[in-house]
């Protein structure tokens, strides 16, 4: 009856536990739901939400290919999926924490033994005995009551690492995806500004010939031949560059797809013209960015996880409880009753009191990261909504620039051919086709330039969303995993 009164009572007591610490409630945002963005653009639908796979508004299966590929083999990408593997086996260590613990030993020895006796003079003589073995087993079980939460906290904390690792290696992928795009992008803008740059060589270089006949036959002097081809020069100079800056995207692209730079794939080489999204941008409202951005996410798992190690903290406070049990047994062949065994039951309990300073200490060292955990949170949510409006503002002006720059580009040719058609014609002088030849160049490269930018400044936006990741099943268990274990 005393035994069952106290199981009863320790029941009593496990039952009326309850963890030390604050419990983890998730911190306010400051934007609203269905809260649409400041910033306002023409080709923007903050209506449609923004799809995963968002590169494939582009409708260009080379980039479709690319994407896939990267996300496959990118190098930074395997180094957060093991990342991620090593926090849920931590997580798998800090559940153990909940099942008793066990040690086994024993072993076996054979060899002399010292014997003791007598002799005349009442001294003790050692003499070496007979052969004997001798054989031993020890085992122990303990379990903590975790009256006070500190191990239930320590999954909490543990759990919320993993999901923050989980949501880090989201991010990866958010950024591979978008930099993979942009490396493509890259390589074909300038790729058509190359071409751009070849046919505006090949301009200048036919206008040389034709002043270099004039001079042949009196029309023209050397003067008008040294200018000219001084253009021509200039002309093909801007032609490396281009070159050089195609050839880094492709190398760039190379690794982004976990490959080396002699392995670029054919298509992305063959690509001469950035392709642009066949519709709208779908960019959602506020409250989608901030459930979507895994940095976000992350940050505030990190606040999940430094919540729940105040109550850690916070158990160190209060005594801890394990409930134990020992055996062991020996068997000497020189031992009289040949066989020895005892056991060990009962409680065993830790507290550091009255010296709690060092605990203390630690609650309040805790309680700061947890601060801090949370004005990182508050200052992501800051970054998030203004990355998003600067991307917005970016595009929404560069598409308003490329389209100046477009009408400027078809103005300045036909100034060009009426200008080298009237210096055919002898009605106007060198200067007048050579001015009308540099502004068209200067706007060929400007439209070039400007469509380069836009197309990186759209992958900007879609890094912003925070698109790029699937939800997939990582094998972190919940709250509820523990409850029923």
């Amino acid at each position: 009856m005393r035994k069952r009164n106290i199981a009863i009572s320790l029941a009593a007591l496990l039952a009326g536990a309850c963890a030390a610490g604050p419990d983890y409630r998730p911190p306010a945002t400051p934007v609203t739901p269905d809260a649409a963005f400041v910033t306002q653009a023409p080709g923007v639908d903050p209506a449609a939400k923004l799809p995963d796979d968002w590169w494939k508004l582009y409708r260009d299966p080379v980039l479709d290919s690319l994407v896939t590929q990267a996300l496959a083999a990118n190098t930074d990408l395997r180094v957060a999926s093991a990342n991620l593997a090593r926090a849920q086996a931590v997580l798998s260590e800090a559940r153990a924490g909940r099942l008793p613990s066990t040690d086994l030993s024993g072993g076996a020895s054979y060899g002399n033994g010292l014997q003791f006796g007598g002799s005349q003079a009442g001294g003790g003589v050692a003499n070496l005995g007979n052969e004997q073995w001798t054989t031993n087993a020890s085992g122990s079980l303990s379990w903590e009551a975790d009256l006070f939460g500190r191990v239930s906290r320590s999954i909490q904390a543990a759990r919320a690492d993993a999901q923050a690792v989980e949501a880090a290696r989201d991010g990866v992928r958010v950024l591979v995806a978008a930099e993979t795009t942009r490396a493509y992008l890259n390589a074909c803008s300038n790729a058509h500004a190359l071409d751009v740059a070849r046919q505006s060589a090949k301009i200048a270089e036919q206008n040389r010939k034709l002043v270099e006949t004039r001079e042949s036959v009196g029309a023209a002097s050397r003067f008008d031949v040294e200018r000219v081809a001084s253009a021509a020069a200039s002309a093909r100079a801007a032609i490396p560059d281009f070159e050089a800056r195609r050839q880094v995207a492709l190398f760039e692209l190379a690794a982004l797809l976990g490959d080396t730079p002699d392995n670029i794939p054919a298509a992305a080489q063959g690509c001469a013209t950035p392709p642009s999204p066949a519709s709208v941008l779908p960019v959602g409202d506020g409250a989608a960015l901030l459930r979507r951005r895994p940095d976000l996410r992350e940050a505030e798992r990190r606040l999940a996880a430094d919540t729940a190690r105040i109550g850690v903290a916070t158990a160190d406070l209060y005594p801890r409880i394990s409930l134990g049990a020992t055996g062991s047994f020996l068997r000497n062949d020189a031992v009289k009753g040949s066989d020895s065994f005892s056991f060990s039951l009962g409680p065993l309990i830790s507290w550091s009191f009255p010296n709690m300073a060092v605990a203390r200490s630690r609650v309040r060292q805790a309680e700061a990261q947890g601060d801090a955990a949370l004005a990182t949170f508050d200052g992501k949510v800051l970054t998030a909504l203004k990355e998003v409006e600067q991307a917005l503002t970016r595009v929404a002006t560069g598409q308003r620039r490329l389209d100046d720059l477009a009408e400027a580009q078809a103005r300045a040719e036909k100034a060009w051919k009426l200008a080298d058609q009237r210096y055919r014609a002898g009605a106007v002088s060198l200067l007048d086709v050579l001015t009308a030849q540099s502004a068209m160049l200067d706007a060929r490269a400007a439209h070039a330039a400007a469509l380069t930018q836009l197309s990186s400044d759209r992958v900007d936006l879609f890094k912003a969303l925070g698109g790029g990741w699937q939800n997939e099943a990582t094998g972190i268990p919940t709250e509820a995993d523990d409850a029923t274990r």
